[in-house]
């Protein structure tokens, strides 16, 4: 089938100056762009007063965990209704794949975060997907749910035979043509691997030219997961372990969602960056990608000691406990520059909605409590498993300074939760990039390029991210003077978002979405 879209404006994801012109698109693939005459045409979309851009990618995901549930459209849709038609999954050491189909660690392999259906490998993920996707996937395989589909969370150093075996998984899933892998260092099991571990990960990935996406261990001034006392940031030590993998391992490095979690590590925006120069300058496959809202989801116990959760609940109560506990709590805060009314309830527990939406402050308030024993209450409700959003990761400049950068591409990092209070990244991540590239004075055709081209050129997609003949018709044809998003309902459609092809099939028409799972798994070649 033959569909035009006619009298747009031409992105097309280079980056160069939009055009007047349309795109052909015939059954899975772009016919023509540009100058193209209606005849021939089964189908004509006026996109008069609109953008034609590449289908937008999503440079940051974990939807390859959803993709193989009985509702697993209401996992995708909302990333379609921003304008997205593909997805790069297996990110922060996590992936559905690269281990036993039976192996006696899947409760592990989604490190607490995702429920892993069905375990396997690379091979059998691909073939249960096929005709499954509603988007695209670009996969990378997940050291660390590797590392739990053999040993599970313990934290003994691998042996060369285990470092062999999992090594075994990688080469399957690269042969197959998956894109690269992941670490994610602040999650279990992951922080529990060596450097030689580590490393021959990172470097089987790169004898096939596979990129590499890290999670650091640090995305804050100071952590849990260094010495309290040292020479630099933590942050910045987080980066450096990076830097050094990269540089022993040989690979193309990606360093996930560069946030500043807490107002005391805002200043450390120009170090990081001077360190992404000084490394592409050298020419080293540095970069990152980044946010569009100031705050992301976290883990109720995120300034919770680790300490206070092993006393039992007597000696819990004790005062003398209590008071170092009051104290500790401070200490974070201070030291990280966040405070009580950064921290946004999103579930306790099906038994307790009218928490979510609210500050801790607020629901202090509501019940007379101090900050301090609402926030206890609210751990002990949910039993230590209650999630947040917690503010602070960054500030305007920083967001503005991180989207004008040569480096930066974008993405959502979010999935669709089941209970309690959404993600607005799920929902409305890139239509607000639009909202404030208008605002910052940023031209369109560089954000498109930044959701386009330059990702799929940074992590070798082929045939996706450019309005090109012979190209997948992957398009997103946007309205930017109508690009609408709403802060104040995290899970509300945005606006602006007009049409959406996937492989040639329509998603979003005229604003409405239309289903339809066209996407694919994309190899690598």
């Amino acid at each position: 089938m033959k569909i035009l879209f006619k009298n747009g404006t031409i992105y097309d994801g280079t980056g160069a100056k939009p055009y007047a012109g349309s795109v052909l698109i015939e059954d899975d693939r772009i016919a023509a762009v540009g100058d193209v005459p209606e005849d021939g045409a089964d189908k004509v979309v006026d996109a008069g007063g609109c953008q034609i851009c590449p289908g937008l990618i999503d440079a940051h995901s974990h939807n390859d965990f959803f993709y193989d549930r009985e509702d697993a459209e209401k996992y995708f849709k909302p990333f379609l209704e921003q304008g997205i038609t593909t997805q790069i999954t297996g990110n922060c050491s996590f992936s559905p794949f690269g281990m036993d189909a039976d192996t006696p660690y899947r409760d592990k392999l989604g490190g607490g975060l995702f429920d892993t259906l069905h375990p396997g490998s690379f091979a059998a993920f691909k073939e249960r997907a096929r005709g499954k996707l509603y988007v695209n996937l670009v996969p990378l395989i997940g050291q660390g749910s590797v590392r739990a589909g053999i040993a599970g969370y313990d934290p003994t150093p691998f042996t060369p035979e285990q470092i062999e075996r999992e090594l075994g998984y990688v080469r399957e899933a690269m042969e197959g043509g998956a894109f690269g892998g992941s670490f994610g260092f602040m999650y279990e099991p992951d922080r529990y691997a060596r450097q030689d571990e580590i490393v021959a990960f990172a470097k089987e990935i790169a004898k096939y030219d596979g990129i590499v996406t890290i999670h650091p261990r640090a995305c804050s001034i100071v952590s849990a997961d260094y010495p309290l006392f040292t020479k630099k940031s933590h942050l910045e030590m987080g980066l450096d372990e990076a830097v050094d993998i990269m540089h022993r391992a040989g690979c193309r490095l990606e360093y996930s969602h560069l946030i500043f979690t807490g107002q005391r590590s805002w200043k450390l925006l120009d170090k990081m960056l001077a360190t992404f120069r000084r490394e592409t300058a050298q020419g080293n496959p540095l970069a990152f990608d980044n946010y569009a809202f100031h705050y992301g989801a976290s883990v109720i116990t995120v300034v919770f000691p680790e300490w206070y959760a092993q006393l039992s609940k007597e000696d819990a109560a004790k005062p003398v406990n209590r008071l170092k506990l009051q104290a500790t709590i401070l200490m974070y805060r201070k030291v990280l520059g966040i405070d009580w009314d950064d921290m946004v309830v999103a579930y306790i527990s099906d038994e307790h909605p009218e928490y979510e939406g609210k500050t801790i402050p607020q629901c202090a308030a509501e019940e007379g409590l101090s900050n301090l024993d609402m926030y206890l209450k609210l751990v002990d409700l949910s039993d230590r498993a209650g999630s947040i959003y917690l503010g602070k990761y960054y500030n305007d400049e920083i967001v503005q300074r991180l989207m004008d950068d040569e480096l930066s591409i974008f993405m959502t990092d979010a999935w669709v939760e089941d209970k309690g209070l959404q993600n607005i990244a799920a929902f409305q991540t890139f239509p607000q990039f639009f909202v404030l590239a208008k605002r910052y004075g940023i031209p369109a055709e560089k954000i498109v390029r930044k959701m386009t081209g330059a990702t799929a050129d940074r992590f070798g997609i082929p045939e996706r991210g450019y309005l090109k003949p012979g190209y997948k018709a992957d398009l997103t044809v946007i309205d930017l003077a109508h690009m609408r998003v709403d802060e104040k309902k995290p899970d509300a459609k945005p606006g602006g978002i007009v049409h959406v092809y996937v492989n040639g099939v329509a998603a979003v028409e005229n604003g409405a979405y239309a289903g339809g799972r066209a996407g694919e798994i994309v190899c690598k070649r």
